[in-house]
């Protein structure tokens, strides 16, 4: 349908990624303040570098794509913030995600295998949030645009969340949703992944 995407990957270099690549970049990834992993590359490269993350106290935010259904458990434990949409959830823990109520039971499965923080996107109907702390899940609903062209709409997603996570943490968990919901929307309203650089002047002063 509109604005729909299918995703290719060409995994490429990614996948040269290696261990030694790590330990040169460990001086960084320690003194990050926020480390992203996702599983494009290798996972157990990926796991290792949330685990040197959270070593040295950096905070962990894992998106589980392309998703695995066999991923290794200790994903769930190194990541602080857990991100997958509808598609990754239902590959991680078999439910598919049609409704809040299908994203509230993805929530609860991942937090008893050990996360801290999950966050199901809903696409155009925004997230579903629920930690160990909060345990009541909190729906954040996304502004209604013209979807163009959705890829790498998860993307700008993480990474902005990412952003606010590094630069504004005193910002509650479900404002930076919020705030990193509008970035996501501005990016599906144009082809192209790149698609929020023409709009850059328009975004919401209230994002930064």
């Amino acid at each position: 349908s509109l604005g729909q995407n299918v995703i290719v990957i060409v995994p490429g270099a990614n996948l040269l990624l290696n261990f030694e690549d790590l330990k040169r970049a460990s001086d960084v990834i320690c003194k990050a303040k926020v480390v992203v992993c996702q599983l494009e590359i290798t996972p157990a490269v990926s796991l290792e570098a949330l685990k040197m993350a959270r070593a040295s106290g950096v905070k962990t935010l894992f998106n589980p794509a392309p998703a695995l259904a066999d991923l290794d458990p200790q994903f769930y434990a190194y990541s602080d913030i857990f991100c997958c949409n509808e598609t990754e959830a239902e590959i991680l823990t078999g439910i598919s995600v049609g409704n809040l109520e299908d994203a509230e039971k993805v929530g609860r499965m991942l937090l008893e295998r050990g996360c801290k923080l999950v966050i199901v996107t809903l696409g155009a109907e925004g997230c579903m949030m629920i930690s160990g702390e909060e345990p009541i899940p909190k729906h954040v609903p996304a502004g209604k645009v013209r979807a163009v062209d959705t890829t790498g709409a998860g993307d700008s997603f993480v990474g902005a969340l990412a952003f606010y996570l590094a630069y504004y943490p005193k910002l509650s968990m479900e404002e930076m949703i919020r705030k990193s919901n509008c970035v996501a929307s501005v990016s599906v309203q144009a082809p192209g992944t790149q698609s929020s650089y023409p709009y850059r002047k328009d975004l919401p002063q209230d994002l930064f």
